[in-house]
């Protein structure tokens, strides 16, 4: 048996929460509809906590709820100490964190420092001011090249597609990494490292229990601005160096922020969405004075295949226990096409999903969950053109994030959108589609077959068992296309990733839990395809 060794700051943090928490993604506008106006809200967010709490999972975090024009939902913030008034009311916030507290749930929010809303006060102020007046300096404005100014001021693209950066009425350009809604801040100005310390402890103080930083790793960029040199930069992002993220710099800035979060008590914790183009780089983040947490995107993006997927896992906690911090996995988010669709659709899909809840839920360290995931939602690839906003769509048509925000079904009757919205309300920010009904959370609850009963079985399982959450995997010896780990030595998991039953010649252990059940002859098992089974084996 091989064994992945932890370190040893690990073992001695190993009852903190965030080590081992399972955390829910509640996208707010697709979540729950509160006060019928077909979005969805803090309102509804609270009136579903029970269902959370009943579900298993540790917290809960909220994308984005502040005041925004919404040209990237949210992410282009107008002012991070409010709510909008399509997710509710201040008031709102404090009721739900509040009551998440009291059904023994964390609430963890969103923070996007990277850039605000080109209709924040900070970059009106900016505009009105024209070229070298200090309120400019907030931000990455500058002259750009060429004999009147008329090419921006270097090659660097946006995220979202075409150049990043847009020339303004006085004639100077603006950076923006993402949409130009979106102005990029400078983060060498100290007044934006003030604003940011405030933002948070004015979060803290209301009680939440975390951030999760919206691109982390972007905030300083290389002095001088210089060329990246070629075209296609999106590509790059996570795979080479380039001078718009993973700076060394972002660190210091992450370190201030953890002496804010350990200010306050309660374990209040940092996650990064980071990019970098190596494991090591992404490790930096998650090192003892900085965050606690940082997304591990080479988990979601492995494709249904046993070898890739151990050498993912064997890298991710090598890298995490080189700086005693938990690996975190997750296999869907709001930004990318739900993993139904992604592991073949259909049947094949749903099959391989339920395998891959049982792989990732038995993994050392924490596990973010999607809102619908635990339904087994697919992604809705056939939305009407006249739905689709996504600013992402303008890089590529077929790229658009649309198809995974559509809102929750809730109940097993009537029509769409199924409970999302009050009752007599049939109209949501995306249509739900019709078929959606015998995957609402009605239709599953109460039955143990059904993703919902997978899930809450696991997690139930999870919390309860003494081998399960943080601490040390196992490799076992399996056949060509399986895996087999054990966790401590009473617990074992078995994923068959083949199109074939494979035979184990010896049974692990008594069966607990099965995504597709196995056949048991003896000690003879016969895994089928496409399949994973938790095992209580003897110490």
């Amino acid at each position: 048996m091989t064994e992945v060794a932890l370190h040893p700051s690990a073992r001695e943090t190993a009852t903190r929460w965030w080590r081992d928490a399972v955390i829910y993604q509640v996208y707010v506008r697709s979540f729950a509809d509160g006060n019928g106006d077909g979005v969805g809200d803090l309102l509804g967010v609270r009136g579903r906590l029970r269902y959370l709490a009943d579900l298993g999972v540790d917290a809960i975090w909220l994308t984005p709820f502040y005041p925004s024009p919404m040209a990237d939902f949210g992410y282009d913030v107008a002012d991070h100490r409010d709510v909008d008034p399509i997710f509710g009311s201040l008031a709102d916030a404090r009721a739900l964190i509040d009551d998440a507290h009291r059904h023994g749930l964390k609430i963890i929010v969103d923070v996007v420092p990277n850039h605000t809303s080109d209709a924040h006060p900070w970059f009106l102020a900016a505009l009105a001011a024209g070229p070298g007046a200090p309120e400019r300096e907030r931000y990455i404005f500058r002259d750009g090249r060429g004999a009147a100014g008329e090419l921006p001021p270097n090659d660097w693209e946006s995220i979202f597609g075409g150049p990043a950066w847009t020339r303004v009425a006085d004639g100077q350009w603006y950076l923006h990494l993402f949409a130009p809604q979106q102005p990029d801040l400078d983060w060498e100005h100290p007044e934006v490292h003030e604003e940011f310390a405030d933002v948070l402890r004015f979060w803290l103080d209301l009680g939440v229990d975390g951030f999760r930083i919206d691109v982390a790793h972007g905030m300083v960029k290389a002095p001088g601005l210089p060329d990246v040199g070629h075209a296609g930069q999106v590509r790059m992002i996570g795979a080479d160096v380039v001078p718009y993220f993973d700076q060394d710099g972002v660190h210091e800035i992450h370190r201030a922020w953890r002496r804010i979060l350990d200010s306050y008590d309660g374990e209040r914790i940092g996650v990064a969405e980071a990019w970098a183009p190596t494991p090591e780089r992404l490790a930096r983040y998650v090192r003892p004075d900085e965050l606690h947490q940082a997304f591990n995107f080479h988990f979601l993006t492995t494709p249904w295949d046993a070898a890739g997927f151990r050498t993912v896992i064997d890298e991710s906690l090598r890298t995490a226990g080189l700086v005693g911090a938990p690996s975190t996995w997750v296999l869907s988010n709001h930004d990318v096409k739900r993993h139904v669709t992604r592991y073949g659709g259909g049947e094949l899909g749903l099959r391989r999903a339920r395998a891959a809840a049982l792989l990732m839920l038995a993994l050392p360290g924490s596990a973010y969950i999607y809102q619908g995931e635990e339904l087994g939602l697919p992604e809705v690839l056939d939305l009407p053109e006249e739905y689709l906003r996504d600013p992402q769509r303008l890089r590529d048509p077929g790229s658009g994030r649309d198809g995974c925000r559509v809102p929750l079904p809730w109940t097993a009757t009537g029509e769409p959108p199924y409970g999302f919205a009050p009752p007599g309300i049939h109209e949501s920010w995306l249509p739900v589609p019709a078929e959606w009904r015998d995957l609402s959370v009605e239709a599953q609850l109460g039955k143990e077959t059904s993703m919902l009963g997978l899930y809450r079985s696991a997690l139930e399982i999870r919390r309860a068992h003494p081998d399960l959450g943080d601490g040390r995997l196992g490799w076992l010896d399996s056949p060509p296309g399986t895996l087999a780990f054990s966790r401590g030595g009473s617990f074992a998991c078995l994923v068959n990733m083949t199109h074939d039953w494979v035979e184990i010649d010896a049974a692990p252990g008594e069966p607990l839990l099965a995504s597709d059940g196995p056949a048991v002859h003896g000690d003879q098992v016969r895994l089928p395809p496409d399949s994973a089974t938790w095992w209580n084996i003897g110490r």
